[in-house]
């Protein structure tokens, strides 16, 4: 298991930018698959992005592909995701987690963040 902590979520204005940043603790960091889901009212949670553990491979979900972008430095055990031209519909709570294999399904991850808020005002 590994604890994460997510933060940088905010209240930003349509076509606007965040950097969602995810700390880990462990020193298994580096063997873990990482990934972002996020979760808007009455909605599922869905998958955002995910890195492998490497780096050298990652996958978005259509809706931010080419706006976001999710990197992780496996030295400082953190996990970021740069938001750019962002959208009233990117409003959720953002999830940091780990699991053993990049995943898009979030009922096979392993370890969760406390999540983070991001509001797009249109």
């Amino acid at each position: 298991q590994v604890h994460l902590v997510e933060s940088g979520g905010g209240l930003v204005q349509a076509e606007g930018s965040l950097r969602l940043s995810c700390a880990a603790s462990g020193r298994t960091f580096s063997s873990y698959a990482m990934g972002w889901f996020r979760q808007a009212p009455g909605q599922e949670r869905e998958f955002v992005a995910s890195i492998s553990s490497g780096g050298g491979f990652t996958v978005y979900a259509d809706s931010v592909k080419s706006r976001f972008t999710i990197s992780r430095d496996n030295a400082k055990n953190t996990m970021a995701l740069q938001m750019n031209s962002l959208k009233p519909e990117d409003t959720a709570i953002y999830y940091c987690a780990a699991s053993r294999s990049p995943t898009t399904d979030p009922r096979t991850v392993g370890s969760w963040g406390q999540g983070t808020q991001v509001t797009v005002s249109s």
